[in-house]
């Protein structure tokens, strides 16, 4: 089974409207996997109740990855922005297969790239993956 670490992005978009076309991913026999710091920056740009109220249900098959107990180091190669980094760490320490993220601007040059065992995929692609 397949372990998919969700950024922000997913997180947010998902919880975002309704019938948010990601909900996909959790129909999906994988394992989704969160953090403490993907939640807080979808939650923060997330602005009407029921989107926040959305975003809690999503919340409640996923695996939580805690942020403290992450001691990942990433090689200096990796120029992802501060920000980012803390998302690929999280990934990383979880044993995620595949990281899913829609940030093309940060991580698209990596999408399709294997980091330290992760995949990092934008959700499109790994839902056209699953579907074969």
């Amino acid at each position: 089974m397949d372990k998919l670490f969700l950024d922000a992005n997913i997180l947010f978009s998902a919880a975002y409207r309704a019938n948010a076309g990601l909900l996909r991913l959790w129909t999906l026999d994988v394992q989704l996997l969160f953090s403490c710091y993907a939640l807080e920056e979808a939650r923060r740009n997330l602005s009407e109740g029921d989107q926040q109220r959305r975003l809690e249900q999503l919340l409640a098959p996923l695996t939580l990855v805690k942020q403290e107990q992450i001691s990942v180091v990433l090689d200096k190669a990796i120029l992802l922005r501060d920000k980012d980094r803390p998302i690929l760490q999280a990934a990383i320490h979880a044993k995620a297969n595949y990281l899913i993220t829609g940030d093309a601007r940060d991580f698209g040059v990596y999408f399709g790239r294997t980091i330290q065992s992760v995949t990092i995929l934008p959700p499109v692609d790994y839902l056209k993956m699953s579907l074969k």
